[in-house]
């Protein structure tokens, strides 16, 4: 069964609302980037989130949790960087 992209983006997005005022204090930010066919949500860190050696922690511990929980049939949540761009 294909996902809904649409229906998981503005869950993803609110949930990345939910985030933003931590990341925000400390000079940071995040952007989704797409949402694949296979239920993978693809955001980049911005600002100090980009080379923070805690970033992995707030991909992770952070968004993809709050994503999970809105958004179950999410798989994971990853980060691009920059350079990738």
């Amino acid at each position: 069964m294909p996902i809904n992209k649409k229906e998981i983006e503005v869950k993803v997005l609110s949930a990345m609302d939910q985030l933003r005022p931590f990341l925000h204090a400390d000079g940071g930010d995040m952007e989704l980037v797409e949402i694949t066919d296979d239920a993978v949500v693809v955001v980049r860190l911005l600002g100090s989130c980009s080379d923070c050696s805690m970033s992995m922690m707030t991909l992770k511990a952070g968004l993809e949790e709050a994503v999970k929980k809105v958004a179950p049939e999410v798989k994971s949540v990853i980060s691009l960087s920059l350079e990738a761009v």
